[in-house]
């Protein structure tokens, strides 16, 4: 069982998940920030159970919309498809600039020993 912690509206939340599912986590949880901080415009002082209720309603108004219209359908999968491209490569940068601070880090102890 894999975990993974996940912030929504500026608070972490860990989660248990299967292994692999990591990623797909992120991206959940990547789509319920945004809609919380459209919704709070960024305030964190809001009471939790209330986002949630809110949250809830906005996604299940956006899903009962690509139920109904199949042109929403296209038009939110086109979007979907462009938010899966930025969070990968936003997450494959995340792992070059972790990388490049190693080797900075690493050349910086060196020349610390000079």
């Amino acid at each position: 069982m894999a975990h993974v912690t996940v912030t929504i509206n500026s608070r972490e939340y860990g989660i248990a998940c299967e292994d692999g599912q990591e990623l797909r986590i992120i991206q959940l949880a990547n789509i319920l920030d945004e809609k919380a901080r459209a919704l709070t415009g960024g305030s964190t002082q809001i009471n939790e159970a209330m986002l949630l209720a809110m949250v809830g309603l906005v996604l299940a108004d956006e899903l009962s919309e690509l139920k109904k219209n199949p042109n929403a359908r296209e038009n939110f999968s086109n979007e979907e498809n462009l938010r899966k491209i930025l969070l990968e490569a936003d997450s494959s940068l995340a792992t070059q600039i972790k990388s490049l601070d190693d080797k900075l880090n690493l050349l910086a102890s060196e020349l610390n020993l000079l």
